[in-house]
């Protein structure tokens, strides 16, 4: 037996809303029950495409800093850029994709500050580009379930 661990998720998420939870006399234990339902729902939607998802933003994370270093005139920043924008993600690993994204949005923090602040027409064009990115990111991490 090989337990798919978003199969098996989505089946115990079913097996709680439809089969235990109906059974429960206790208003506030039943909706509980439902909510926690609901939660494993979502945590197999998020099992099944959470490296894919990490990977690809991580990528366009490192591309959007690849195409901006050279407009960027402090030297330290734009060296980290463009060293930034080499990097691969070699361990697959959610917690290590995780850190990686951490990283790279903590980067990604920092180049908009600091364009933020540069009255020109390529800080303009960051600047836009990482808000795209950031309205494309939060479309690619929405739950098919819920309004969360």
């Amino acid at each position: 037996m090989k337990p798919d661990v978003d199969v098996t998720l989505q089946l115990i998420a079913a097996s709680l809303a439809l089969e235990i939870a109906p059974k429960i006399s206790d208003d506030y234990t039943m909706r509980n029950s439902m909510l926690t339902a609901m939660l494993l729902q979502c945590a197999a939607e998020e099992w099944d495409r959470a490296a894919a998802r990490r990977v690809e933003e991580n990528r366009i994370l490192r591309q959007l800093f690849g195409e901006a270093a050279p407009e960027i005139g402090d030297p330290d920043l734009r060296g980290r850029l463009e060293a930034v924008s080499r990097e691969d993600d070699e361990d697959l690993r959610i917690s290590e994709l995780n850190r990686s994204n951490d990283c790279l949005r903590t980067l990604l923090i920092e180049l908009h500050a600091h364009v933020e602040e540069i009255d020109s027409e390529p800080a303009r064009r960051i600047e836009a580009a990482i808000w795209q990115e950031l309205r494309i990111s939060t479309e690619r991490r929405a739950l098919s379930l819920a309004p969360f």
